[in-house]
């Protein structure tokens, strides 16, 4: 695979789970952080790397946004504080940034798909993606591309 670049690693940054299938199935036009609201035994699953984002998309109720389908297992030492596994939890943004959001959604027919989920400064936040769906057709192509990129860089692995 060659030399690896080197990242600076924040330790204050940490991611917790990506959303793979949202990059395959969407076009991602814009990226927007929030904040969640979630029970303490919630945070001590996540901090164990219990989330699970596949089929995870946000939705409007009542002018606040919400993140539906989010899968975070309960945790373990719970007892009877634990939490539903896949409630619909809030995401916190400022009221521009919603109203922003909301007419994006309405007018052009875009959707929000949560992306990636991290610490930032102790605190969980959602990386929320404006997104536009992808035809069968384009999601073949962006395959090709990536099939095509791995042959190039085998190739030039084996030159040297």
């Amino acid at each position: 695979m060659g030399k690896k670049q080197k990242v600076k690693v924040d330790p204050n940054n940490k991611t917790i789970a990506l959303n793979r299938k949202a990059r395959f199935n969407y076009m991602v036009i814009e990226t927007y952080e929030a904040g969640i609201v979630l029970q303490g035994t919630e945070v001590k699953s996540i901090r164990q790397g219990k989330v699970n984002m596949a089929d995870t998309f946000a939705k409007f109720l009542k002018d606040e946004l919400y993140v539906i389908n989010m899968h975070i297992s309960p945790y373990e030492q719970g007892n009877r504080f634990n939490h539903e596994p896949t409630r619909s939890r809030k995401l916190l943004m400022h009221k521009r940034e919603l109203a922003k959001l909301h007419g994006k959604i309405k007018e052009k027919g875009l959707t929000l798909i949560p992306t990636k989920m991290y610490f930032k400064n102790g605190f969980v936040k959602v990386e929320l993606g404006l997104c536009k769906g992808k035809k069968d057709f384009e999601k073949s192509e962006s395959q090709k591309r990536r099939q095509e990129k791995v042959k190039l860089q085998r190739m030039i692995k084996e030159r040297r």
